[in-house]
């Protein structure tokens, strides 16, 4: 015999999958978080702010 489900339980797990796919994708195409782009930011100004600070002044 076949195995009895539900099939209200199996649209919403098909929906969070599907749901879940489309996620992906769109975090994949956007790139990284706003969060990861600020701490790489930081980064960047942190290491210019040094690389100015070991300058030899030139006259």
């Amino acid at each position: 015999m076949a195995e009895v489900i539900n099939l209200r339980a199996a649209k919403k797990q098909a929906a969070r999958k599907a749901a879940r796919i489309q996620a992906d994708a769109n975090a994949a195409k956007s790139g990284r978080t706003k969060a990861e782009r600020e701490a790489e930011k930081a980064r960047a100004e942190k290491a210019t702010r040094t690389l100015d600070a070991h300058r030899r002044e030139t006259d």
